[in-house]
């Protein structure tokens, strides 16, 4: 698996998986069991070694592998002092974000999570889910069809996962053809992966970015990329010289190597800033280096998203709600809290930089809010009266208000099941305007609409795509624009939405939708597992 890393401090952790059993059922899938032994290890990286939290002794984390409809039981087991994407259908007990869904898992303690992939293939992270540690927790999930079901594209001849993490430098790699290898690495020849190639094959890379700050562009120098799949949903094939990938999604894309090109070495290249120097001096070969966009070319970003469609087909069809039930205009952004005593921020005039959606705050509480749901003692760890619209509309991509200050609070949406819902989340200009990757917990969403300046309620509707819109869970809204989303809530439990540049989810820019039981009984959210982290309501 190739890596770009980016070297970080241990913590306290909150995760871990590996080893598997396979108990056969050719109609219903099998059960994979792993086991992650979460340790502190030493990792040597750009020539320094430093203590850090893994799993498994491995940085990055152990992949995991399994097919449609297959049972995961992962055994996470905890030794240090104090899964991204997956759709978690009746079974949010295993959904992980800390003191969301569960307390942490303690010193000493492990917690089994148990659920079944339905309707999703190709490739999915997982990571930490509580302070900074995702940037050293952290691994693949692959996703293959259900046996006896073809790609709705060629067969590759190898499959390859990248993981992408953020440098302070930019990440290389290359494909050498005169040794018929393909190398992916860092600054030295130390710090790379290496995988043989053959001419005119086909090969399958999943790409995950795992940076926690950074929208990246990739591209392979004199070699064009198809997109087959995005977020572990297939799409309408593409061709394109250089991706667009924010933090937290995926992309799986078709490399098909050359026939003959003997005595020459194309980077690989991945990157938020511009070009550094040569990490390849030594290397006395032809370089073809790409050429990538620049930082700010929003031109390339949008047309690239643009292209993203879903399939659309009999077998994959794109079930976009049509009928909206509940509509939703979420302003995203920055802004400023009060200094608390003793304390040195960095704000402006000495405040505290914060981040908000619709100018709320997340606090993170100190109860796991789906316990606190489940047995009904919500009193004091959650209040369900999070603005559906902003208090205080402003013209959100102009002059910022004069009071930029954010209000703080553990509010959640409570949502009926089923509810078909539109939210548009719009950025704004306080504190700078920037590009916001969003993930969803529990649900696919359909993109169907995004745009520059300030969302227009009475044109930008019309121009929706509810056809064929890309299938997602993490999606880039476009800075000083917004983005328009339809997802239907057929899935009760406590749902972590938030914002994956750490910094700023750090800063509060987060939220919970809680979806209530249905009637039926598939339609309800089971009860916990006997081994949920304690204690049960106070974390």
């Amino acid at each position: 698996m190739g890596d770009f890393l980016l070297p970080s401090p241990a913590f306290l952790v909150f995760f871990s998986f590996f080893t598997f059993c396979l108990l056969v059922d050719p109609v219903f899938g099998i059960t994979r069991h792993y086991k992650f032994d979460v340790k502190l290890h030493n990792v040597t990286r750009l020539s320094h070694t430093r203590s850090t939290v893994s799993v498994n002794g491995q940085f990055p984390g152990p992949r995991i592998v399994a097919r449609e409809g297959d049972q995961l039981l992962i055994k996470v087991v905890n030794h240090v002092p104090n899964n991204h994407g997956i759709r978690q259908l009746q079974s949010g007990w295993a959904d992980r974000p800390a003191y969301v869904t569960q307390c942490p898992i303690q010193t000493g303690q492990s917690y089994v999570y148990n659920f079944t992939i339905i309707g999703q293939r190709g490739t999915l992270f997982w990571h930490a889910h509580i302070s900074w540690l995702r940037a050293t927790l952290y691994g693949p999930i692959i996703i293959l069809p259900k046996r006896g079901v073809p790609y709705p594209f060629a067969k590759p001849y190898k499959e390859v996962p990248i993981v992408i993490k953020a440098l302070d430098i930019h990440t290389h790699a290359h494909i050498h053809y005169r040794a018929t290898r393909f190398t992916c690495g860092l600054t030295t020849l130390t710090d790379i992966f290496k995988l043989k190639v053959k001419p005119s094959k086909t090969y399958l890379l999943r790409l995950v970015n795992a940076a926690l700050n950074d929208e990246l562009f990739f591209s392979i120098a004199n070699h064009t990329l198809t997109v087959v799949d995005v977020d572990a949903v297939y799409v309408k094939l593409f061709k394109t010289e250089t991706l667009l990938i924010t933090p937290g999604q995926t992309i799986n894309v078709i490399l098909n190597t050359k026939p003959r090109y003997p005595n020459a070495t194309f980077f690989m290249t991945a990157r938020p800033y511009s070009p550094p120097n040569s990490l390849y001096s030594s290397i006395m070969l032809p370089l073809f280096k790409p050429i990538l966009p620049a930082l700010n070319d929003t031109s390339f970003a949008t047309k690239f998203r643009s292209k993203l469609r879903s399939l659309a087909s009999a077998q994959y069809p794109a079930n976009v709600p049509q009928k909206v039930d509940k509509y939703f205009f979420f302003t995203v952004g920055l802004g400023i809290s009060p200094c608390q005593h003793n304390q040195t921020c960095q704000g402006p005039n000495g405040t505290k930089f914060a981040a908000s959606v619709n100018n709320v705050s997340f606090a993170m509480p100190t109860s796991a809010l789906l316990q606190a749901h489940f047995f009904g003692q919500s009193n004091g760890v959650y209040t369900p009266d999070f603005p559906s619209t902003p208090i205080t509309p402003f013209n959100y991509t102009g002059s910022p208000p004069n009071n930029t200050m954010v209000s703080n609070g553990t509010k959640v949406v409570v949502l009926p099941f089923n509810t078909s819902v539109e939210l548009v989340m719009q950025d704004t200009s306080i504190l700078g305007a920037e590009s916001h990757p969003l993930h969803l917990h529990g649900f696919n969403f359909f993109i169907i609409g995004q745009g520059f300046r300030n969302f227009d309620p009475n044109k930008d509707p019309a121009k929706f795509n509810l056809i064929d819109p890309v299938e997602r869970n993490t999606v880039g809204m476009p800075s000083r624009g917004w983005v328009a989303i339809h997802f239907l809530a057929d899935n009760p439990g406590v749902w972590f939405m938030h914002y994956h540049l750490e910094v700023h989810t750090s800063w509060g820019l987060k939220m919970a939708w809680i979806v209530l039981d249905g009637e039926l009984p598939n339609q309800k959210l089971l009860p916990p597992p006997a081994d949920l982290p304690k204690s049960i309501l106070i974390c």
